[in-house]
């Protein structure tokens, strides 16, 4: 098989793996192998094909980890709606209880029994509440803003 094909066959892997995994991190790798198999069909010597293909792959992973594709999320999960749904949701707390100066309550959601607890900086009242976070089984709340 002529040099070239051989680059280009493992870059079409590194696409389709990258199919299943989702981080684009194998596509900026099948660039680099993609650029071997360019210099491989202009003639170049093994040396510069490896070269090639590795230098741009570094290159287009740094410039991937770089970008905003390749930051960490660094919000904590009890916070992030998009892993716990619940946050965003509204309770109705009743009665507030003071538990070693914090705030406590009961209330009825989704079927089931919580532990709430007020979230510092809200004033302690009945009403209307947003889930902020979630502590384990303890929702942490915040008044729900009126507009």
């Amino acid at each position: 098989m002529m040099d070239w094909a051989i680059w280009f066959v493992l870059a079409g892997l590194a696409i389709g793996v990258e199919l299943f995994t989702g981080t684009f991190y194998l596509l900026m790798i099948a660039i680099g192998l993609a650029v071997g198999g360019v210099v491989a069909l202009l003639g170049g010597a093994a040396e510069w094909q490896f070269l090639a293909a590795a230098v741009v792959g570094f290159v287009a992973v740094g410039l991937l980890r770089r970008s905003r594709f390749g930051k960490m999320n660094k919000e904590a999960a009890a916070r992030d709606p998009n892993v716990l749904l619940d946050i965003g949701q509204a309770v109705h707390v009743e009665l507030w209880t003071d538990l070693d100066g914090t705030p406590t309550s009961r209330v009825r959601y989704r079927g089931a029994e919580w532990d709430v607890e007020l979230a510092p900086g809200n004033a302690v009242q009945a009403g209307q509440f947003i889930i902020r976070e979630i502590r384990g089984s303890r929702l942490i709340v915040a008044h729900a803003v009126v507009q």
